[in-house]
C-alpha cells in the first residue's frame, strides 16, 4: 500500500538505489543498490520511491540476493503490471534515518557540492559526484561549478584521507586537498 502523506521533499533524502525492472510475475522487482554492502539497502523496512516528481512510501515485504544483484517485493505490488509501474523509481531514505558513522567517516552526499581548494588556496571547483574504483573512491571536481575556480576543468581526485584530502570542513563547505592544479 502506498502512502503519499508525510513524505518530505527529496532534498531531505539520499538516493540508496533504483528499481530497475520487474522480476517474475508476482510483483517482484530487480534492485540496483548504491549501498555498501549492496544488501544494506534491505535493512530498511520502508522505502521512499521517487517516480518522476512524486514520492511515495512502500513497505518492503521481502528482499534477497539474486545472482549478482538483488530482488525485492513491496506491499501492494502483487503482479508484474504493478512492478512495471514502479520500474525506474529511485529508492530514497531520509538523511535523518541514516546510521551514525564512526568519527572521521562521511557519507558521499555530505561531500557533494563542497568547494575543493588546494593547500596553497587555488580553487579547483566543487565536488559534483563520487564513484567507486577497485583501489579507492574518486571525486569528480568540476571547475565550471564554481565561479572562483582557476579554470573550468573537470578533475578526478582520489579520495585518500591524509594523502590527498587534508581537511573537510562541512560547515564551511570546503575541502582542502594536496593536489597540483596542473594535473
Amino acid at each position: 500500500m502506498s502512502e503519499h502523506a508525510n513524505v518530505k521533499p527529496a532534498d531531505d533524502h539520499v538516493v540508496l538505489g533504483k528499481l530497475t525492472s520487474p522480476f517474475g510475475v508476482k510483483g517482484w522487482l530487480k534492485v540496483y543498490s548504491y549501498t555498501s554492502p549492496m544488501e544494506g539497502i534491505l535493512d530498511y523496512p520502508e522505502w521512499v520511491l521517487r517516480c518522476g516528481d512524486s514520492l511515495e512510501r512502500r513497505r518492503l515485504l521481502q528482499g534477497r540476493r539474486h545472482g549478482k544483484g538483488l530482488v525485492a517485493q513491496f506491499e501492494g505490488c502483487d503482479t508484474r503490471e504493478d512492478a512495471e509501474a514502479l520500474a525506474g523509481a529511485e529508492i530514497l531514505l531520509a538523511k535523518s534515518e541514516l546510521p551514525e558513522l564512526d568519527a572521521g567517516e562521511l557519507y558521499w552526499h555530505q561531500l557533494e557540492g563542497l568547494r575543493v581548494v588546494t593547500r596553497e588556496g587555488a580553487v579547483l571547483g566543487r565536488i559534483d559526484h563520487l564513484f567507486e574504483t577497485g583501489a579507492n573512491d574518486v571525486m569528480v571536481v568540476k571547475g565550471v561549478l564554481d565561479a572562483e575556480a582557476i579554470d573550468a576543468a573537470e578533475r578526478l581526485l582520489p579520495y585518500l584521507p591524509e594523502k590527498v584530502i587534508l581537511d573537510v570542513d562541512l560547515e564551511g563547505g570546503i575541502m582542502t586537498v594536496e593536489w597540483d592544479p596542473e594535473f
